[in-house]
């Protein structure tokens, strides 16, 4: 008496429409193109950035590093940097810890 009858609804006719089940799929591929213009475009143009950066240190340049030092370099290696971050004091970095290179005459 207090419960309804509940009733099964019929399934839809096989074979469905393909133009439906390409809509459903729009707002995926918009997403994706979306996130790729917004966020995996601009970091690989970054990274490119950086490894051209990397790839032309010289010797004698000022450069800052990813832990805050500043210092200039005295030695490359394939893989490390020897930078001077004060008279007589050098210490060795891994090429990927050179965050910018700074314009000649900021360190004094």
């Amino acid at each position: 008496m207090f419960i309804s009858s509940a009733f099964a609804q019929t399934a839809p006719a096989a074979g469905g429409d393909m133009s439906s089940s390409l809509m459903s799929m729009l707002p995926l591929v918009l997403m994706f193109v979306v996130l790729y213009f917004v966020m995996i475009r601009p970091q690989m143009k970054r990274q490119k950035e950086h490894r051209a950066m990397i790839d032309a240190l010289a010797k004698g340049d000022e450069v800052a590093t990813a832990g805050g030092l500043l210092g200039k370099v005295t030695k490359l290696g394939d893989s490390f940097v020897a930078v001077e971050i004060a008279s007589g004091v050098e210490v060795q970095l891994q090429r990927s810890a050179v965050v910018q290179v700074l314009p000649k005459g900021t360190i004094k």
